[in-house]
């Protein structure tokens, strides 16, 4: 196909369109991407009527499952620059939802991070929200695109996982 042309479109069933290159990995990448973009955007839209941004649920999340874990190594993880993270820690902390903790063992002057109950709380509140929101979406879906969105489901977390 020429530079210019467009892709044949067909329309499948319940009046959706698709493309006669659905299988080009370009094709799929360009219609997914926007999908993800609305989805993400309304599940932050939820954590921030609970006052946190989507970041901060995100940080919360990963200390939730790493306690113990520095500043430093979040933002390594992360991907951001450990000030940013820092600023973050900061309200959270003035927040009362995270706090630092000193070292047990080894360099006492390494201070780590972990949840604190109300910090618990509200990354439970946040999960919570965000699956109730998208579970009554789900409901709008007809038992065979439900199933076939569920078996979508496992090809997608392996398209999610980062790797070098």
């Amino acid at each position: 196909m020429a530079v210019d042309e467009q892709p044949t479109r067909s329309t499948g069933p319940r009046g959706r369109t698709g493309t006669a290159l659905a299988g080009d990995p370009l094709q799929v990448a360009n219609r997914l991407r926007p999908v993800l973009v609305r989805l993400s955007r309304q599940l932050r839209r939820e954590t921030h009527a609970l006052g946190l941004t989507g970041t901060q649920a995100g940080l919360l999340a990963v200390i939730r499952t790493t306690p113990g874990v520095g500043v430093n190594a979040l933002a390594a993880r992360e991907g951001m620059a450990a000030a940013s993270v820092s600023g973050h820690i900061d309200r959270l902390e003035a927040a009362g939802l995270v706090e630092r903790v000193k070292a047990d063992e080894g360099d006492r002057r390494r201070v780590g991070l972990r949840l604190t109950p109300s910090g618990v709380r509200a990354l439970d509140d946040v999960r919570r929200r965000r699956t109730a929101w998208l579970a009554q979406r789900l409901k709008t879906l007809d038992p065979d695109e439900l199933e076939r969105l569920d078996a979508a489901l496992d090809v997608l977390a392996r398209v999610a996982e980062v790797k070098p």
